[in-house]
C-alpha cells in the first residue's frame, strides 16, 4: 500500500463535504508532478486529506477507490482524475507545524513544495502520520 497526500480548501471543499457525499472524483489537477502522482496511485492506497490555506492540516484518511482515469472536467487530453473514499477522521489533526517539526516529514513534498496538490509519502512516513494523528 502506498500513502499520498491530497489538499483542498475547506472552504471550497471539506472533509465534512467528501465523507457526507461518501465519496468524489479527485479532479481539476493541472500540475504534472501531481497528475504523475494521481497516476500512480492504486486501488486501496491511503490518502490523506489536508485542509490547506486557513486551516494547514490533515483531517482525515481516504482510500483510492478507482484508479486514474481521463479527467472529465479537462478541454485538453492528458489530464487524469482518481475517485476516493473516506475511511476516517483523524482523532488528532495533524497541523503543518507538527509536520515540520517532525524529522520523519522534513522531506516531504507537503513541506518542500508546498503549492503540490497531490504528493506522496513513504510507508514510514504513512504510518507516522496514522500515530501521530491517532488512527489505530
Amino acid at each position: 500500500m502506498n500513502y499520498w497526500i491530497v489538499k483542498q480548501e475547506p472552504e471550497s471543499y471539506s472533509w465534512d463535504d467528501f465523507v457526507k457525499e461518501g465519496g468524489t472524483s479527485w479532479t481539476g489537477v493541472r500540475n504534472y508532478v501531481a497528475r504523475n502522482n494521481l497516476k500512480a496511485m492504486q486501488k486501496g492506497d491511503r490518502v490523506f486529506f489536508y485542509h490547506s490555506v486557513t486551516e494547514k492540516r490533515i483531517v482525515g484518511v481516504a482510500k483510492v477507490a478507482r484508479t486514474a482515469y481521463p479527467d472529465p472536467t479537462a478541454k485538453e487530453d492528458g489530464w487524469v482524475a482518481v475517485d476516493l473514499e473516506p475511511v476516517k477522521a483523524l482523532a488528532h489533526p495533524v497541523t503543518l507545524e507538527e509536520i515540520k517539526g517532525d524529522k520523519t516529514f522534513e522531506n516531504i513534498a507537503l513541506v518542500r513544495c508546498g503549492r503540490l496538490s497531490v504528493s506522496p509519502l513513504t510507508a514510514k512516513q504513512g504510518e507516522r502520520m496514522l500515530q501521530t494523528g491517532g488512527v489505530k
